[in-house]
């Protein structure tokens, strides 16, 4: 009898030590709509300058809560609205260029993931419209990279525009931030560009996305480190 009680202590004391599993992360959404770098037409009208428009996404695993976040991409001001459902509306200003993402979260974790970042335009009176910010494929921000056997790293990147009319861009590096030095200006078929760079050095970069009519947009400033 004795034996039994000294193992099942030894057994249960195994259990009560034993660590509780990790919760499991929040799983990244699929956006829906309004759909990448396209012009959003379905807003409802509230009045002349407003229109309300609904954004949609796909359920996400482990997730209790959404926060949706809306950047207006002139200006820079940014809405944000949680919701425990896979659709929320805003208000937003009509002929406007907007980009979106979702970030999912749940109770058990502080982790949380974004979504992929989409641009669009809330549809108003304008026929013509400035392209869309470049898009940074890499190096992506603060990412660690290595140089190829010519001490050059690639730089890629990616534009849209809905006229189509893309005329050029303007490739800035350097070691400082914001990057001044215009390095290279490239066709609208062109999205990659190989560049020299030092060892141990951090670079900031950023494309001008420049269209027929002259309008431009920047990617925003990204940074690199060569080790």
């Amino acid at each position: 009898m004795t034996r039994t009680i000294v193992i099942l202590i030894c057994v249960l004391g195994l259990f009560g030590c034993k660590k509780k599993d990790n919760p499991e992360p929040p799983g990244q959404a699929l956006l829906i709509f309004p759909e990448k770098n396209s012009e959003c037409t379905t807003g409802v009208d509230q009045g002349e300058n407003t229109s309300r428009v609904e954004f949609r996404w796909q359920l996400a695993d482990n997730t209790k809560t959404y926060e949706l976040r809306v950047t207006n991409i002139n200006t820079g001001i940014v809405q944000t609205v949680s919701t425990s459902s896979t659709s929320a509306s805003l208000p937003l200003i009509k002929g406007q260029p907007y980009s979106w993402l979702v970030r999912s979260r749940n109770s058990q974790t502080s982790k949380t993931i974004s979504s992929e970042t989409w641009s669009f335009y809330n549809a108003g009176s304008q026929t013509t419209f400035a392209p869309f910010p470049a898009e940074i494929l890499a190096p992506k921000m603060s990412e660690k990279v290595f140089r190829d056997i010519n001490n050059d790293v690639t730089l890629s990147w990616s534009g849209s525009d809905l006229d189509g009319d893309i005329a050029a861009f303007e490739i800035y590096l350097s070691k400082v931030n914001p990057p001044t030095d215009l390095i290279n200006t490239l066709s609208s078929e062109t999205y990659t560009l190989k560049v020299d760079v030092d060892s141990g050095a951090v670079y900031y970069w950023s494309v001008v996305t420049k269209d027929a009519e002259g309008n431009a947009t920047s990617s925003g400033v990204y940074s690199f480190v060569v080790l």
